[in-house]
């Protein structure tokens, strides 16, 4: 596939370093403009000014090496991310003559401590006080992730290096920082080590332009993203980890640290991770628990989707009971000891409820007590990873506000990680910004889909032509499925065992997924829809979609969407789900059902292909999208 990693400014470091001379406000405006024009968002006064001091600092620098031809990649995407790199350095390594590159992670601190003495951790001594991650582990990160993923580079992992560069501050003012390891691929310099920093980079590049190693990089073919579930029985079983980035290795780091607190001195912390869809909050979730299980510590995984919980039991419990017991559902911790668990990893916490109890409980276990409650009382250090967008279904109350309110009343300290990295939709936040304004879920109106060189996002001209597209990119080795709105009936099996196809459009039928645990011929259990082979034969729906991804995402937007009146409005009565019947209101409704859809759209890594069913919400569709 051509999804690779691109540059907002490409430029030899003399022509910047020139740049820069002639107007030191030049160079954080280019960015500025080139990032406006590629994200249509103005950047924050902040990163200009960080762009104005640190970019014309390291062009000078590799001028004064004698490397002015070296290319500067200036704000480099890491490909299927929107996690960007602050610069990657392109050119010729002086001892082989191949492709080298240095990934530079700029900070502007002038003073800055390790964070209570964790060697993950940095503190900058600014307004914040807000924890980061240790800027070498972050660049550390960039480097494992892009010889992960970047073909070229997939067996030349020595010709990626990364260092942190402290322009601003002096070793004196930073000398906690040196306490993480160094070794000969990561390193950190300050400004008193400028002598150090000019000979490093003289000895990582020839004098020579780095023009044709950019053009390799950033025209290199990449693999689609390890699949989640794909990579669970190693995480949990095996030492090999995710490659977690910025900020989800910040939330990593941060919740093993209060682990670590916690039992040592009985002390009990909540975090709460919140994210959009692709964004790694369920990658966090697992290297959590492999990291924790490895350690022996009393940890379990816990959801509200059965979907997520069944196939983590099969698919990475498979022939371990140990390791399916993992795996819980939110509701498993009514009658749970306080603390009787280190952790309690609360993965779709959006999908927390009111209470736990349902029509089964026992009368003794009814007490209506907060199932928020229940979950943080059960663990020394409880960890909620939650988008709020995703809250589909009635009673559904997993928020920030609820969990913070709820941890304040038993005067619990409560740590805050927002990840605004994007690892579905090709790492394209220009399509999570697309549906977010096409459904109404975000200030401003629809617009048109303007292209992203990241993802595909198309419009089918029927449910047939959407069908024939998704089976071409399954025979090209992608995985691929549909979805609808429940806005058809949902019919057990027939007697001889085949599956009705219920969702019918004009002559066009495909039956939904499996009803129940057990699969039905080559239909996967309704669980296992989204994983097993067999899944594309059959429509699926958000409470088996939820919390997966796949390469190629078709969504048909069902009755219950329409296009009236200029704007987009909720059909209740076409829904055909019945736990939004009764006992809520119609706002409530029309946030679900839009919330549903915003699941459904943002399923696919590569690309998305959408029809809908209703005439006019298709017209309106076809001036936003291009038609297939």
């Amino acid at each position: 596939m051509s999804n690779h990693g691109s540059a907002v400014v490409r430029r030899p470091a003399q022509e910047l370093a020139a740049l820069a001379s002639a107007d030191h406000l030049a160079v954080g405006d280019l960015v500025a403009t080139n990032l406006k024009a590629v994200q249509s968002a103005q950047p924050s006064a902040s990163a200009i000014r960080s762009w104005n001091s640190g970019l014309p600092t390291l062009a000078q620098d590799l001028v004064e090496a004698g490397l002015g031809d070296v290319e500067m990649l200036i704000e480099f995407q890491l490909p299927l991310t929107s996690m960007r790199a602050d610069v990657v350095l392109a050119g010729v390594d002086r001892r082989t003559g191949e492709d080298t590159y240095v990934i530079v992670e700029l900070k502007p601190w002038s003073q800055a401590k390790l964070y209570e003495g964790d060697p993950d951790l940095a503190l900058p001594l600014t307004a914040s006080r807000n924890p980061v991650l240790h800027p070498v582990l972050q660049v550390d990160g960039y480097c494992d992730y892009l010889v992960d993923f970047v073909s070229t580079l997939q067996h030349h992992r020595d010709a990626v290096h990364g260092l942190a560069y402290l322009y601003n501050a002096s070793d004196s003012d930073i000398e906690d920082l040196y306490r993480i390891a160094q070794d000969r691929k990561f390193r950190l310099f300050s400004k008193s080590r400028r002598g150090a920093f000019l000979d490093y980079l003289r000895e990582q590049f020839a004098p020579q332009s780095g023009t044709d190693a950019a053009d390799r990089l950033l025209n290199s073919t990449v693999r689609p993203s390890k699949q989640l579930i794909k990579l669970a029985t190693e995480e949990i079983r095996n030492r090999e980890q995710f490659v977690l980035l910025a900020e989800q290795r910040l939330a990593y780091e941060i919740v093993l640290k209060a682990v670590t607190k916690a039992l040592r001195s009985d002390f009990k912390t909540v975090v709460i991770v919140t994210g959009g869809p692709g964004s790694g909050k369920s990658a966090i979730a697992l290297a959590l628990l492999g990291e924790l299980s490895r350690q022996r510590r009393n940890v379990i995984h816990a959801t509200g989707s059965h979907a997520l919980t069944e196939t983590m039991r099969r698919v990475a419990g498979k022939g371990s009971a140990g390791v399916k017991n993992l795996f819980k559902y939110f509701n498993s911790f009514m009658q749970a000891e306080p603390n009787s668990l280190d952790v309690l990893i609360c993965d779709e916490a959006h999908r927390i409820r009111r209470t736990s109890q349902n029509r089964y409980t026992p009368a003794r276990l009814r007490d209506n007590r907060p199932q928020i409650d229940e979950l943080i009382d059960a663990a020394r250090v409880p960890v909620f990873l939650l988008d709020e967008h995703q809250v589909v279904r009635p009673g559904e109350m997993g928020t920030v506000a609820e969990i913070r309110d709820h941890a304040a009343a038993r005067g619990l300290r409560v740590h805050e990680i927002l990840l605004d990295g994007q690892f579905r939709a090709g790492g394209s936040g220009a399509y999570d910004e697309w549906v977010l304004r096409f459904l109404g879920l975000h200030d401003g109106p629809p617009e048109a889909w303007k292209g992203d060189d990241l993802f595909t996002v198309s419009l089918a001209e029927s449910p047939h032509r959407l069908e024939t597209l998704l089976r071409a990119k399954q025979k090209e080795g992608y995985s691929a499925r549909i979805t609808a709105g429940l806005c058809w009936p949902w019919s057990d099996p027939r007697v001889d065992g085949t599956l009705v196809r219920d969702v019918q459009i004009g002559d066009w039928s495909f039956p939904w997924s499996v009803k129940g645990n057990r699969a039905v011929g080559e239909a996967p259990a309704s669980a296992l829809w989204a994983t097993q082979e067999g899944g594309f034969e059959q429509v699926g729906f958000v409470y088996n979609a939820q919390g997966f991804e796949y390469d190629w995402n078709g969504v048909i937007i069902g009755p219950d969407l329409v296009y009236r009146g200029g704007k987009l409005t909720t059909v209740r009565s076409a829904s055909k789900d019945p736990s939004l019947t009764r006992g809520i209101t119609d706002q409530q409704v029309s946030r679900l059902i839009r919330n549903t859809y915003k699941v459904l759209l943002t399923r696919g890594m590569v690309g998305t292909v959408i029809y809908s069913v209703d005439p006019a919400t298709q017209n309106f569709l076809a001036k936003l999208l291009p038609t297939v």
